[in-house]
């Protein structure tokens, strides 16, 4: 599903503030699977993502997504690459504070050619697989921290993606939130999207359906293991 080749990313290459934030990585990840990219701040984790979500390219190496290669895509097939194959999380969540939940749910299908009826049913499908149907009218100002997860989960999967990004998803939520959403993330993996996340959340230990855990320091992978997997979604308590 997504295979890195050599990918190195150099931010201000050839000036004096050069700095290497990849360095040269190989990675495949199967259609299905859940990885874990783990690390401290800065190790890299977070600029991998953006590369496989072609929101940013290499400064050398290959990306290749569901067998389309992303690493020098235009910024217009960029998007329509991310409109159609991937769904993002993110930290902050980058939702419009200004727009409702259903709005800003319907936002990636904003420059579809889909009959506005199927833009509804699309948005209702999604809202209620991330549990906030209930407050699809309400501004997301309004929303707690937990709710604006859950519409940024909604936005995500609106166009059904194969693969979802991740980018320290419970960093703003408490302890009861993120359980909450890696059982989300267990029932979406149930489901057989491919999903990639970059934490430094210990809680993530404890999901069980995880695959694989890579470690990043200092732009590397430095270790790679993969999990044995045990029924349920969630470790024991």
């Amino acid at each position: 599903m997504v295979t890195l080749e050599q990918v190195s990313k150099v931010y201000n290459e050839g000036t004096p503030q050069a700095f290497e934030a990849l360095k040269e990585i190989n990675l495949h990840v199967k259609a299905g699977e859940l990885v874990i990219l783990s690390g401290v701040s800065g190790s890299g984790k977070s600029t991998l993502l953006s590369l496989i979500a072609a929101l940013d390219k290499p400064s050398s190496g290959k990306i290749e997504v569901d067998g389309e290669a992303v690493s020098k895509l235009p910024d217009l097939h960029a998007s329509a690459y991310r409109a159609t194959t991937i769904g993002v999380i993110f930290q902050h969540f980058n939702l419009l504070e200004s727009l409702s939940v259903e709005e800003n749910v319907m936002v990636p299908l904003a420059i579809s050619q889909h009959p506005i009826e199927q833009v509804k049913a699309a948005v209702a499908r999604s809202l209620e697989r991330a549990l906030i149907a209930h407050k699809a009218t309400q501004m997301v100002r309004e929303l707690s921290g937990g709710e604006k997860q859950r519409c940024a989960i909604a936005r995500a999967l609106v166009r059904n993606p194969k693969l979802i990004l991740c980018d320290e998803p419970t960093a703003n939520l408490d302890k009861a939130n993120t359980h909450s959403f890696m059982e989300m993330i267990a029932s979406l993996k149930a489901e057989g999207k491919t999903i990639i996340i970059a934490t430094h959340d210990p809680l993530f230990a404890s999901l069980a359906c995880v695959d694989r855990t890579i470690h990043m320091e200092n732009g590397t992978i430095v270790e790679m293991a993969d999990l044995p997997q045990s029924p349920g979604a969630m470790g024991d308590e």
